[in-house]
């Protein structure tokens, strides 16, 4: 039995990169379903701010996506995630960054928890937040863009990085609704890479291990405990 455990809700953007981190480098791992403890406000305990991923390998346990995956690419073996140059491991570090300060938080946590995740739930998607959230994802988009444009095939090294698997999940939601996938149809060269990301086989692993789409039950809660204000 393997000795890690990784613990989040199937369609958590940031549990699914944590998830890929694992499968590329080939880690043997649990996965702990905490959707059923994350319908009671306050009975999810593991991570301290009462969110996901959380990762616990032994007597280790760590929260914080970008801690997690660095800490399986260096802890495991298998093939590096991160590039050997320090130029192209800054820049593997720049677009992480990205994902948690632009990415996700507009076109995940603002997007598409109005149009899709609130929708699956029967809450009507707040309008304000979605007009608000429209240009800055456009504008993210055309820096991805801009950057995958200049005849690169991955974001920051000749094959996928953390990078790459930071990125993914945010714009695998963004294509779940209409205005994402509108959006996306005008990028050729982030298409190009989502191609390219789909032949990957940890990409692959995790689509196999996906179960069939359904609600986010706890998401009712996010309503009042940290829904985007327009």
């Amino acid at each position: 039995m393997s000795d890690v455990t990784l613990f989040g809700f199937e369609r958590s953007t940031y549990v699914n990169v944590a998830r890929l981190v694992l499968l590329a480098k080939g880690v043997p791992f649990t996965f702990s379903d905490t959707e059923m403890i994350m319908r009671t406000p306050g009975a999810w305990s593991l991570h301290p701010f009462g969110r996901v991923p959380v990762l616990r390998h032994g007597d280790v346990v760590l929260w914080e996506t970008a801690a997690i995956v660095t800490y399986i690419d260096e802890a495991f073996a298998g093939p590096p995630l991160q590039p050997a140059c320090a130029q192209r491991r800054a820049m593997m570090r720049a677009w992480m960054g990205s994902v948690d300060s632009y990415f996700y938080p507009w076109a995940v946590f603002r997007l598409v928890h109005e149009r899709l995740v609130y929708g699956e739930l029967g809450i009507d998607a707040d309008e304000r937040v979605v007009t608000g959230a429209l240009p800055e994802v456009r504008r993210m988009l055309a820096v991805l863009e801009r950057h995958l444009a200049a005849d690169r095939t991955y974001l920051a090294d000749d094959t996928a990085s953390l990078a790459d698997y930071f990125m993914l999940p945010s714009i695998v939601a963004l294509s779940m609704i209409e205005e994402g996938r509108d959006m996306l149809a005008q990028t050729p060269s982030i298409g190009r890479w989502l191609v390219t990301m789909s032949t990957l086989p940890a990409v692959q692993q995790l689509r196999a291990m996906m179960p069939p789409p359904a609600p986010i039950e706890h998401a009712r809660h996010w309503v009042k405990s940290h829904r985007a204000a327009a």
